[in-house]
């Protein structure tokens, strides 16, 4: 049995409660996003086994895909050295991480200076939200 208090007491949090999470795709080592857990969070994707975050902007939880249908199926979960950024490794169900429709949020490049988009969208965020994004 997993002592979860003392998985928890592990992680080095921010003044916020919060650490960066980073969502990459389990087979391919793809980068797909980056966002924020908080302690909630964490336990809940433990149990669940399912990417779930802290929203900072709505101030509550998360579940990645609870209104794209874009759920990310939790397959590894690593910490890095310092214990302050987590490595989710994901099953990006549906192909898509990003809410601007495509596989990944990481799809500007620097290129000559400028910021160049080098991954097309794949679903209409209108779409997947009913609004654009």
């Amino acid at each position: 049995m997993v002592d979860m208090d003392s998985l928890l007491q592990d992680i080095a949090w921010n003044e916020q409660g919060l650490i960066p999470a980073i969502a990459q795709d389990w087979q391919s080592g793809e980068v797909l996003m980056m966002a924020w857990m908080n302690r909630e969070a964490l336990q809940l994707t433990i149990d669940e086994g399912r990417g779930i975050y802290w929203s900072r902007s709505r101030q509550a939880l998360w579940r990645k895909g609870e209104e794209s249908g874009h759920v990310q199926a939790l397959k590894e979960l690593r910490i890095d050295c310092d214990a302050d950024t987590v490595l989710l490794k994901v099953e990006q169900l549906g192909g898509i991480a990003c809410h601007t429709g495509r596989r990944s949020c990481f799809y500007q490049r620097l290129e000559d200076g400028v910021w160049r988009i080098t991954d097309d969208v794949l679903k209409d965020p209108a779409d997947m939200y009913g609004k654009s994004s």
